[in-house]
């Protein structure tokens, strides 16, 4: 056989098996290929595909998607709410084709989603040199466009030779089913080598089950992080993703349900505990609730579960301010584990850990006084929270009265996309998350156009998951209008296969996060605002705001599209809108509503920080006095070691 047919058949008998809590699991690893075709593939993965399609459709299914960015995208979010125990596989031709994955790779790494990329290369004989849509180097002549994903993935093999093929597939699904290093698993397939016929060993095409590693914590290490969390007096726990992928959720409530220790969540971390959880703090950091804020900085002893403490779950390292604080990092990665210079890192599977800490507890509590304040926080969030969900702006509504009303619309068991913009901040503070896999908010990359394909990837593992008698879920994309232009394409997969994907289309004529990101720091929304072009002064500030309807647009992808027009019944238009969109038929196609707002109204401050550099020196006023703010939060800064 073929070196692509040995690829997609052999990539057809692989199946993840896992267990938690008693629950047996096995599934197939890969359940479909995204393709698109061109002279690097269309003659080795294609014909391949093609062939098995007409062999038996169940085999290998094939997906057609309009970008292979949107493509990785689709196969992360279909990984996100598997967690990670599923994802796609994603051939693109030579050249532009495998160099458009850069991103999706890029993306898949940093957030520690699986995604099996199957980029084409030039050559391997070079019988033909060079070929179209090759790189050349002078210097070195055995680089291609796909040594760019060297860094960009988890693991990266080239097979310039059939019988390659068996070590190169083995480790990288190795690293694909690994919840420590797990990303982007990057497998270059030259175009000569796709196509080339060798003898293929039986056993290389047998089932092969890839059992999800779940690494205990060793008795030390509990023993050790238990006296320092009995001796601490204002612990607080910071859970983030690794709980979700460890399904610890019951453990975490068990847990803080003993103890009395509250818990402020990462974006990743969403859904750990329903948003009323008597001890739920909500967001943490930069764009976190005022709640987990005021915690965290009196903490003395931060427990961290599942996160790898990015920049906005610290405040850009200014959220802790209790000299004295220490770390807790419970992760199954070392490099997230061993973060902050901590001395108590327990590199294990969630999981099993609390399982021994709730174990190692027992008749521990924190003080009457931390949980009085614990309520009085909560209280005071859930009313900032209420007042910007209900206050009316006519006869454009702010970003929150339209979160307010996505959120009133929606089921419990409903999925909300996000990704990049004022949206993912506005989200991870006032979203009230009432179901572990309610929330999807890409933010390790917060990558613009992420949303519809990563919305698509969703849904797509919500109807594989309904089939098998699960939860029925809609998916409910929030996007605004500069990510929706980014990357807006896969509308049309969802067309093609008759996907309800339900998208609130944001229109506020700009980039409403970067412009108040950039008032802030003194550069008064310099070049984020959709403007025509004034050339007099080379300026798209002051123009006329630029005709587009990007409503107009959704529906010549045949789409269907309901306005919602400025005015005072905006708000109670827009929840209605979301119900009949629910109760359309889920296979009738993806509904996009459009709705205007007011990018000057921002949301309700998190009383934090984030660090982003501001000139030291300038000849505008605004940039003075914003370095002067800039240096009093630096100077809060710590480096956070204990």
């Amino acid at each position: 056989m073929t070196v692509a047919q040995a690829v997609v058949e052999y990539l057809s008998k692989q199946y993840t098996v896992d267990s938690v809590g008693g629950l047996d699991y096995r599934e197939r690893l890969i359940p479909g290929t995204f393709g698109i075709f061109g002279h690097g593939n269309v003659a080795g993965v294609g014909q391949a595909l093609k062939q098995y399609q007409q062999l038996d459709p169940t085999i290998m299914p094939y997906y057609q998607g309009r970008n292979e960015q949107a493509q990785a995208h689709q196969a992360v979010g279909y990984a996100r709410h598997t967690r990670r125990r599923q994802t796609f596989a994603i051939s693109t031709s030579i050249g532009p084709g495998s160099s458009n994955l850069l991103t999706g790779a890029a993306l898949a790494t940093t957030n520690r989603l699986p995604v099996l990329l199957l980029p084409s290369d030039t050559f391997a004989t070079r019988a033909a040199d060079p070929v179209l849509q090759q790189l050349e180097q002078p210097y070195a002549y055995d680089i291609t466009v796909n040594d760019a994903f060297r860094p960009l993935s988890k693991f990266f093999d080239r097979v310039s030779r059939p019988e390659q093929l068996f070590s190169a597939f083995h480790h990288g699904l190795r690293v694909l089913t690994d919840p420590a290093e797990t990303g982007a698993v990057t497998i270059s397939l030259p175009q000569d080598v796709q196509a080339e016929a060798f003898d293929v060993p039986g056993e290389f095409l047998a089932e092969r089950e890839w059992r999800i590693r779940r690494p205990d914590a060793d008795d030390v290490d509990i023993r050790r992080a238990a006296e320092a969390i009995r001796t601490a007096k204002r612990p607080l726990i910071i859970a983030g993703g690794g709980v979700l992928y460890a399904y610890a959720n019951d453990e975490l409530a068990k847990f803080v349900e003993l103890t009395g220790i509250p818990v402020g969540n990462t974006q990743a971390g969403v859904g750990v505990l329903p948003w009323d959880h008597k001890f739920s703090l909500g967001a943490i950091g930069s764009t976190g609730t005022t709640a987990a804020n005021a915690i965290a900085a009196e903490a003395d002893l931060i427990i961290g579960i599942g996160t790898r403490y990015e920049d906005f779950t610290t405040a850009s390292r200014t959220a802790f301010q209790n000299p004295d604080v220490k770390f807790i990092n419970i992760n199954v990665a070392a490099i997230d584990a061993y973060k902050h210079g901590t001395s108590l890192p327990i590199v294990a599977d969630a999981r099993k850990v609390l399982v021994k800490l709730n174990q190692a507890l027992g008749g521990y509590r924190v003080g009457a006084d931390l949980e009085q304040r614990i309520a009085a926080e909560k209280k005071r969030w859930d009313a900032t929270v209420d007042e910007a969900f209900d206050t009316r702006f006519t006869p454009l509504p702010a970003q929150n009265e339209i979160i307010g009303a996505t959120s009133r619309a929606m089921d419990a068991q409903d999925v909300v996309i996000c990704a990049a913009g004022s949206l993912p901040g506005d989200l991870h503070k006032m979203w009230r998350v009432r179901d572990p896999f309610g929330y999807h908010v890409e933010y390790a990359y917060s990558c613009m156009g992420y949303e519809i394909p990563g919305g698509l990837g969703v849904k797509r593992a919500v109807l594989a998951e309904a089939a098998r008698g699960g939860e029925q879920r809609d998916v409910v994309v929030m996007v605004g209008d500069g990510s929706y232009l980014m990357m807006h394409t896969e509308l049309v997969t969802a067309v093609a296969e008759r996907i309800k994907l339900i998208v609130v289309l944001i229109q506020n004529h700009g980039y409403a996060s970067i412009g108040s990101l950039s008032e802030m720091l003194g550069s008064q929304r310099f070049g984020t605002q959709y403007r025509a072009l004034n050339e007099e002064q080379h300026s798209f500030d002051e123009g006329e705001t630029l005709p587009v309807d990007l409503a107009l647009n959704a529906e010549s992808l045949g789409v269907k599209v309901i306005r919602i027009e400025p005015g005072e019944k905006v708000i109670a238009e827009l929840e209605q809108a979301i119900r009949d969109a629910k109760a359309a038929p889920e296979r009738g196609g993806p509904i996009l509503i459009h709705v205007e707002s007011d990018p000057l109204l921002d949301a309700p401050s998190s009383e934090s920080w984030w660090d982003v550099p501001v000139s030291e020196v300038s000849d505008l006023d605004s940039t003075r006095q914003a370095f002067q703010t800039y240096t009093d939060h630096k100077n809060r800064q710590r480096k956070l070691l204990g």
